[in-house]
């Protein structure tokens, strides 16, 4: 039987936010396959096991900027290690400096940005300089950048999520939909956005669930395809129920408004970057300790 460590049991944990003692359970049944105990659990707890994606594991900001002519914007998140300087008016206003560079200068990645001018040096030396006055690591760790035809909105929750939408229609309705967005977290535009790895893992739980039912193999087919296509659905913008009004769908609204999207990015802090908690460690290894 393979050793079940502390080390795995905190990293099922923190991929599903499952209870410790069913990540136990799942790794010894499993036999220490992550991806396999992961899929027990999510055949055992259902949406309970889903919650990584959602989940802000490092500190920092999202900047946003849209350009005066509102067809050029950009979404970036930075990085620091503490809540408390994420709240600091310097590292504040960099993040407002370098969304705005990245909205016109048109960077070709975070390297290139690093190197473009700001203040009396580069942007590197003036976030190299950040780190010695404050005293903490921060990092730039990614950026994206519209350049549209039709309009662009943005929203910002609590600087922790921010959404960037192409769009065209009323300017209300672009407004709604970054909000919404924001809010339900979609992995894609519709169902061709989806990746085929996403759709395999959730019809590889959908066949586990249904073959437990013991019901005949046309039934459970029907049964396979019908999570899919729900969990498809759920994920996708388009088919999502609009969040200020639950009876129309997100695509529905926009038809009614006259108005459509292209694209949109969604960025949340820390979002599968590990964040370490000695007090969760210790956690851990206390209920690991029973499979020694």
């Amino acid at each position: 039987m393979a050793q079940i460590t502390a080390s795995m049991v905190k990293e099922l944990r923190e991929k599903t936010d499952a209870p410790m003692m069913e990540c136990k359970k799942a790794l010894t049944e499993a036999e220490g396959d992550l991806a396999r105990a992961e899929e027990i659990l999510r055949i055992k707890l259902g949406s309970k096991a889903s919650k990584a994606a959602a989940r802000v594991t490092a500190e920092g900001l999202i900047g946003l900027h849209i350009a005066a002519d509102g067809k050029r914007g950009a979404v970036i998140e930075v990085n620091c290690e503490t809540d408390f300087v994420a709240k600091n008016d310097d590292f504040i206003g960099f993040i407002s400096q370098l969304a705005e560079l990245v909205t016109e200068k048109n960077p070709a990645d975070v390297a290139a940005l690093g190197e473009l001018p700001m203040g009396d040096g580069t942007v590197e030396s003036t976030r190299a300089a950040l780190i010695g006055k404050i005293g903490e690591n921060m990092s730039v760790r990614r950026f994206e950048r519209y350049e549209t035809a039709n309009q662009l909105a943005s929203y910002i929750h609590g600087g922790k999520i921010g959404v960037l939408v192409d769009f065209s229609g009323p300017e209300e309705t672009g407004k709604d939909v970054a909000m919404h967005i924001a809010a339900t977290k979609p992995k894609a535009l519709d169902a061709n956005g989806v990746s085929a790895e996403a759709i395999a893992a959730e019809r590889s739980v959908a066949e586990q669930k249904a073959a437990e039912s013991g019901k005949p193999a046309e039934i459970v087919t029907k049964m396979v395809e019908g999570s899919v296509q729900k969990f498809l659905k759920e994920v996708t913008l388009l088919s999502q129920p609009f969040v200020k009004n639950d009876k129309q769908t997100v695509e529905q609204m926009l038809k009614e408004k006259g108005a459509s999207i292209s694209r949109y990015a969604l960025y949340v802090v820390g979002e599968g970057i590990e964040k370490k908690s000695e007090d969760f460690a210790a956690e851990v290894a206390a209920a690991a300790a029973g499979n020694a």
